[in-house]
């Protein structure tokens, strides 16, 4: 009998691990990296989308109000490729200033465009255009389609700019990876940090006039100039 129950014992010892085992986990969440173009596990997204949330833009593209001289109506947005701002025009000389991204070389675009439609956390939808270029270029599958959320290219909200009616295509929009703002590296659109396009989203509306600067600045003194900070007289007497 104490043979028995020591045979029976080891039996266990060998068979119960393998039978007590959980089952094999099961393959890793992947997600799609949009700055490098490629699938990666989530674990890792989350960690480096942590680590560039913490990442910020030069001093000089933080949210500002500064003078500004130009003949376009209060309400209109100004594009400056060049310098990597947004201008929304308030009158009085007034205007509030944000850093942007934008188009890097071969994709940038100029031109007058107004807001067609605006969304918050809105889904993306690659153009097809991308996803083919993708594929022969690169050789690589970018989704055709992603849900709205904090993972998400357009990030807290999207400004569609449209001419004639039509959707151009290029749109205003926030990021996960604020540290691109003051760069051009963009697929064509105007990228924001997600509390700027915020804010933008409240102020602009369908119908919205939006100027854009190419990359190479010209045009620009036919659109605004930059007054500079401040003097004294203009904080008293409100110029």
């Amino acid at each position: 009998m104490r043979t028995l129950r020591i045979t029976l014992a080891l039996v266990a010892g060998l068979a119960g691990p393998a039978l007590l085992a959980p089952a094999a986990a099961k393959a890793e969440e992947m997600r799609y990296n949009y700055i490098e173009n490629r699938w990666e596990p989530a674990s890792a997204a989350q960690r480096r989308m942590s680590s560039a949330m913490m990442r910020k833009p030069a001093k000089e593209f933080m949210r500002k109000e500064v003078r500004i001289g130009t003949n376009e109506a209060p309400g209109t947005i100004i594009i400056d490729s060049e310098r990597h701002f947004l201008y929304f025009v308030e009158g009085n000389g007034r205007a509030t200033r944000y850093g942007v991204g934008v188009g890097r070389e071969g994709f940038g675009w100029s031109g007058t465009a107004k807001v067609g439609r605006k969304a918050e956390w809105p889904d993306w939808y690659p153009p097809k255009e991308m996803i083919v270029r993708e594929r022969v270029q690169n050789k690589r599958e970018i989704p055709a389609y992603m849900p709205g959320g904090p993972d998400n290219p357009l990030g807290a909200a999207a400004l569609y700019l449209y001419q004639n009616g039509r959707d151009t295509m290029f749109r205003i929009h926030g990021t996960n990876q604020p540290w691109t703002i003051g760069q051009s590296m963009s697929s064509g659109c105007i990228r924001m940090m997600n509390q700027d396009v915020q804010d933008l989203y409240t102020r602009a509306g369908p119908g919205t006039k939006v100027v854009v600067i190419d990359a190479n600045g010209a045009g620009r003194n036919a659109v605004y100039a930059e007054a500079g900070p401040r003097g004294i007289l203009d904080a008293i007497f409100g110029g």
